[in-house]
């Protein structure tokens, strides 16, 4: 006979809710689904950075090299506008239809646009391709709105920061592939042709081996459980029943409710509590009455989610902007203050960095989390990027392998900061909604930070052209005046992480 009863037979999301509250175990085997499929989502936005300097030159379209950084940043930004159109809607659908079915297509839009993109001929087929990416591809929403609730409360962050890892991973490892395998007549003229597909398309190959990766995941994801609660009855009543006990259960391991002192009791106590609540659920009668704030409320009037919506975008557009600066950067001649690094180079780079992120993110950021909370890690993480962009346009002054270690252990420091940043407001947004408005909260989420993001690489390409053409002024000549404005920008984000502004859900106030 089962320990727990379900809320009603048949519903997935009241399945997993038992088997999260059956053990106090990690689940593993479900944020490996979440890794795999946020990686397969995150790979094509990034992997046109490293190439998309030379693959604007070969569209011909740039009629001075100093105009690339132009062009560039509209085709990167194309993606982010598609999914800003798109992002609710599937938000919506996956509230009503299911993460999962949202997830298959998401990961099948990938396997067709990012092939198309590969073979892409002009410039504005690329912009198109890249656009229908963005539009279909809704997966990171739902996904979000998954790894917090397969996750019990005091799990969350270690759900999340998978998300944010994986996603932080893809972001440096998609450019990484873009390096290696862009070009391959060029760079590996003994294994391809130049009468070869890939020397005919020399920016197909990279796209190919995302896709292929987004293939094996849109397979693995018809193995994916479904996380919606699917009810006969009130789903609504049921499903914030279900999230007041998560979180009532989580104050009472936190406050430590015995005055006894032993945390092993206070433990025993919870579970016994948490069992004998769980039970009491008989047959779908909810007897609690119990409901999150936000749950009746419009999520637009839902501050605590807006709010942290806002500052999360503010961070997002800096780090758009950054990772198409740092590849314009890497790329350019060393006459207009860059690296003059060829693609290959700039993929090594990116390929330590993604692995320096995924071990420091992945086993340091839940210990800091618990220790110090979500809100103040994400201050820390802005505080410490400010010093650490004012000191990039000195790297470019070195060179050999001093400038590639010191330029490694920089971007490893700047991607594991800017993801526990983006960690932080994933935690809070997630736990100022209920879990059936998580879909669409989380759409809502995403269409904001498209926006922003659609604006970040047109920003960072276009202050990178304009930067390029004032190498001789005074004060802040060439690549400084960019990495200023970036830190203005993640300077305004930090500012907008204390009060007023910044209201925290209930459970998360400090």
């Amino acid at each position: 006979m089962n320990k727990y009863k379900v809320i009603e037979k048949k519903c997935p999301g009241c399945e997993i809710h038992k088997l999260k509250y059956s053990t106090t175990r990690i689940p593993v085997k479900h944020l490996i689904f979440v890794w795999v499929v946020t990686l397969s989502a995150a790979l094509p936005i990034s992997s046109l950075f490293t190439f998309v300097y030379f693959m604007i030159r070969d569209f011909q379209i740039a009629e001075r090299e100093e105009d690339i950084g132009y062009y560039a940043g509209f085709l990167s930004s194309s993606f982010m506008f598609g999914r800003a159109l798109t992002s609710v809607l599937w938000g919506i659908l996956a509230d009503r239809y299911g993460r999962k079915p949202v997830i298959i297509f998401g990961t099948i839009s990938v396997v067709i646009f990012n092939t198309l993109f590969g073979l892409s001929t002009s410039f504005w087929m690329a912009v198109s391709t890249r656009f229908l990416l963005g539009s279909l591809c809704g997966i990171l929403g739902p996904m979000r709105a998954y790894a917090t609730e397969v996750c019990r409360r005091e799990h969350q962050s270690l759900g999340l920061s998978v998300i944010s890892t994986s996603w932080g991973v893809g972001l440096v490892i998609g450019p990484a592939i873009g390096g290696y395998f862009a070009q391959p007549a060029e760079n590996y003229p003994n294994i391809f042709s130049e009468k070869s597909i890939f020397g005919r398309f020399p920016y197909f190959l990279p796209c190919l081996l995302i896709s292929l990766f987004a293939f094996l995941v849109s397979i693995i994801s018809f193995w994916l459980p479904e996380t919606l609660h699917i009810h006969h009855g009130n789903k609504n009543e049921q499903c914030d029943a279900a999230d007041a006990l998560e979180n009532s259960m989580y104050k009472y391991r936190v406050d430590g409710v015995s005055r006894h002192g032993n945390k092993n009791e206070q433990c025993d106590a919870a579970d016994a509590s948490e069992n004998s609540m769980y039970k009491s659920r008989v047959d779908g009668v909810i007897r609690s009455k119990e409901r999150l704030p936000s749950s009746k409320l419009s999520l637009l009037r839902n501050w605590p989610l807006m709010s942290a919506i806002t500052v999360y975008c503010v961070f997002q557009l800096h780090d758009t902007a950054y990772a198409e600066a740092f590849t314009l950067w890497a790329d350019s001649p060393r006459k207009y203050g860059g690296l003059h690094y060829k693609i290959p180079e700039v993929g090594e780079v990116l390929a330590i960095s993604g692995f320096g992120l995924l071990i420091l993110q992945m086993f340091l950021y839940p210990v800091l989390e618990r220790t110090f909370g979500a809100i103040l890690v994400s201050r820390i993480g802005a505080v410490a990027t400010i010093p650490l962009l004012t000191c990039y346009p000195y790297i470019a002054k070195l060179s050999g392998n001093l400038l590639f270690a010191v330029l490694s252990c920089a971007s490893i420091l700047m991607n594991v900061l800017m993801v526990s940043v983006s960690t932080g407001l994933y935690l809070l947004q997630n736990r100022a909604v209920s879990s059936d408005q998580r879909g669409a909260a989380n759409g809502i989420s995403m269409s904001a930070l498209s926006l922003f993001k659609a604006f970040g690489p047109a920003c960072g390409g276009s202050f990178f052209s304009w930067a390029q053409t004032r190498q001789n002024p005074t004060f802040l000549p060439g690549d400084q005046i960019v990495f200023s404005i970036l830190n203005s920008i993640e300077f305004i984000g930090l500012a907008m992480t204390f009060k007023p502004f910044l209201v925290l859900p209930n459970d998360d106030s400090q």
